[in-house]
């Protein structure tokens, strides 16, 4: 399958391809998930900012999804509703891939399609995650203000990026993470 990057403002147009397959996780994935996260973040998973916000606001269970290849779960994503500076959106994360699947473009496909689920809802404006400036950056993902958005726990500010169709949402979000339409 190959899909065009979310933007086309994007730095790099490297198309995402990937043989993966996508489908809505279900509460029996519940279990190879947490496995998943455990083997790809480590025990210090829990002090990582998109879990620490977790156990502020539930993952909308709707745009959780998994990459299958050949069958196999191979990659699971988690989407946040969330709220900053007054206006709603999601928080990406975690993205985790079996380490033996890396590289197969089943991550990427799922940060193309959660992203795009998500925005064509209109109800959020923006996605927003922790990662990568050169891996995510090709997706449509820009760097914010440094120190703008606050977590709820440790974050590298240089690390905070967003995709939103309103490229003014790179410089304005800013202030704690909140609940999803909290105005």
């Amino acid at each position: 399958m190959t899909v065009s990057p979310i933007s086309s403002a994007n730095k790099a147009e490297t198309p995402v391809s990937s043989a993966a397959q996508l489908r809505l996780a279900t509460p029996a994935d519940d279990a190879w998930v947490e496995e998943l996260q455990a083997l790809s973040f480590g025990p210090g998973r829990y002090a990582r900012a998109a879990f620490r916000v977790r156990e502020q606001f539930p993952i909308d269970t709707t745009l959780s999804l998994i990459a299958e290849i050949d069958g196999k779960p191979v990659s699971s994503v988690w989407m946040t509703p969330i709220s900053l500076s007054g206006v709603d959106g999601y928080l990406l994360g975690p993205l985790a891939t079996d380490p033996a699947y890396r590289g197969r473009g089943a991550a990427r496909l799922l940060v193309y399609e959660v992203t795009k689920l998500a925005l064509n809802r209109d109800e959020g404006q923006y996605v927003v995650l922790v990662g990568d400036e050169p891996y995510y950056g090709p997706l449509g993902f820009a760097r914010t203000k440094p120190g703008a958005i606050q977590f709820p726990g440790p974050v590298d500010p240089d690390r905070v990026l967003v995709y939103s169709t309103d490229p003014r949402h790179v410089d304005t979000l800013h202030g704690p993470i909140a609940a999803f339409g909290e105005r």
